[in-house]
C-alpha cells in the first residue's frame, strides 16, 4: 500500500475559543465544518450558541446539535467518514484530518496483508451495519484497530450506531482540541 502523506497538524492556524465565538456565521462554519467529518451542519448548528468559553464547551455543543439530528442526518454524518486503510485514504480524498489520524496509527505503511484484511474486515462491517467502521484511532496501532474490528462485528446495528457517534464525538474533540487554543 502506498504511504498516505500526512499534514503537520503543529503548522495549522490555531485560535482562540474566543476568536471563534467572533466570528460570522460563514466564517465560523469554514472554520469548523470539518470537526465532523464532511458535515458543516453541525457547526451551523452550534453557532447561534455563542460564545463559548472554551474548546470543551464548543465541543459539548457541537455534541448535543449530533444528538439532537434526526436518525437520517446521523447516518449521514456516519457514513461521511472513510475506512480506515481504504481506498478514499489511498487516493488522498479523506480531510487533512482523517490523514493525520490514520497515518499516525500505521495506517500508512500497511503490508499488501496487512492492506487485504482491513479491506475484508470494511467490508464485512459495511455489509453487517451499513456503515463504515468508525474508531477514533489517535493513541492506538493497526493491531488495536484490528481488534476493534473483530470484536465490535459481534455488536448489534443499533450498539454499533450508538458506538460510532460516540467515536465521532471523541475525532471532534481530537481535533477542536488541535484547533483552539483556550
Amino acid at each position: 500500500m502506498p504511504p498516505v502523506s500526512t499534514p503537520d497538524a503543529s503548522s495549522a492556524p490555531k485560535i482562540t475559543a474566543e476568536g471563534l465565538s467572533r466570528l460570522d456565521e460563514s466564517s465560523f462554519i469554514s472554520v469548523l465544518g470539518d470537526i465532523f467529518e464532511h458535515s458543516p451542519w453541525v457547526a451551523e448548528g452550534a453557532w447561534p450558541f455563542r460564545p463559548f468559553a472554551s474548546a470543551d464547551a464548543l465541543h459539548k455543543r457541537m455534541v448535543e446539535v449530533v444528538r439532537s439530528a434526526s436518525r437520517r442526518a446521523q447516518h449521514d454524518l456516519i457514513s461521511a467518514h472513510p475506512d480506515l486503510a481504504g481506498k478514499a485514504a489511498i487516493a488522498g480524498e479523506i480531510t487533512d484530518a482523517s490523514k493525520r489520524e490514520q497515518a499516525g496509527s500505521g495506517l500508512g505503511s500497511l503490508t499488501p496483508d496487512e492492506f487485504a484484511r482491513f479491506q475484508e474486515l470494511n467490508d464485512a462491517y459495511k455489509a453487517k451495519f451499513g456503515f463504515p467502521f468508525i474508531m477514533a484511532v489517535r493513541g492506538s496501532n493497526k493491531r488495536e484497530i484490528l481488534a476493534g474490528f473483530v470484536e465490535r462485528l459481534k455488536n448489534s446495528p443499533d450498539e454499533e450506531f450508538d458506538r460510532a457517534l460516540g467515536e465521532i464525538a471523541k475525532i471532534a474533540d481530537f481535533r477542536l482540541h488541535e484547533l483552539i487554543v483556550d
